[in-house]
């Protein structure tokens, strides 16, 4: 099935994920009241929300997107050549930049969106973020009513489990067991709002979420048993 899948139909995504206050003591009350509930369950029974506030970006009820990479491959055959992109910055600005590219060259029925682990968090969540900010889904976000077979998302994670729903991989553990080339050598998710809030090195983020594109992009290139990309194969586009 997957040595079937037309590469250059499928544009490879990673997002990452800040809360939308830099501390909980900037948060408005009534969003602290409604943080303090729905974290209730997974707060240790110390533990306050004050101080569960830093993993406020999971949620896109209490996050916000601060980059989007994407990447494909362009129809040439030979050699190749996978292309990078990022939009980064002011939400609603990167929100609609990412929405032009995917209405404009990924939306037809012979296209996916992949990432890993992106069913449960990367799609529902630009989804959730988009209707929040007020912008129409593109096509291949807009599920309802969608089949399980129609709906035209490809995740990493999802092949990985074979059908075994409770297991869990992360995107590090299947590129080293796959003999891909780590992308976590720099910093990893729980880190992300720091760098974000403290360091303001918003450059570092969109290179960490570069790499975890690619990464996703070469795991697909495993399973279909195919070369890995070499790193003049990658372009970062403009």
């Amino acid at each position: 099935m997957l040595a079937k899948l037309n590469l250059h139909k499928i544009l490879f995504l990673d997002i990452e994920t800040v809360p939308l206050y830099e501390s909980f003591e900037s948060v408005p009350e009534i969003e602290q009241n409604y943080f303090e509930e729905k974290t209730a369950y997974q707060r240790k029974e110390e533990q306050t929300p004050k101080e569960f506030y830093e993993k406020a970006g999971i949620w896109a009820e209490f996050g916000k997107i601060i980059c989007i990479s994407v990447g494909y491959f362009t129809p040439q055959q030979s050699p190749r050549d996978f292309r990078l992109k990022s939009f980064y910055g002011d939400e609603f600005d990167l929100l609609t930049e990412f929405k032009s590219v995917v209405d404009t060259y990924f939306s037809s029925s012979y296209h996916l969106l992949c990432g890993h682990n992106a069913k449960e968090f990367d799609f529902p969540f630009i989804a959730r973020r988009m209707l929040i900010q007020g912008i129409e889904l593109p096509k291949p976000l807009a599920l309802f009513n969608k089949k399980p077979w129609e709906v035209p998302h490809l995740d990493t994670l999802h092949l990985w489990r074979f059908g075994d729903y409770k297991h869990y991989t992360s995107l590090k553990l299947m590129a080293h067991v796959l003999g891909i080339p780590s992308p976590k050598d720099d910093i990893d998710g729980s880190q992300v709002a720091t760098v974000y809030y403290k360091e303001k090195n918003l450059e570092r983020i969109v290179q960490y979420c570069e790499k975890d594109v690619i990464t996703v992009a070469q795991i697909i290139l495993k399973l279909r048993n195919a070369p890995l990309l070499s790193e003049k194969e990658i372009t970062l586009s403009v």
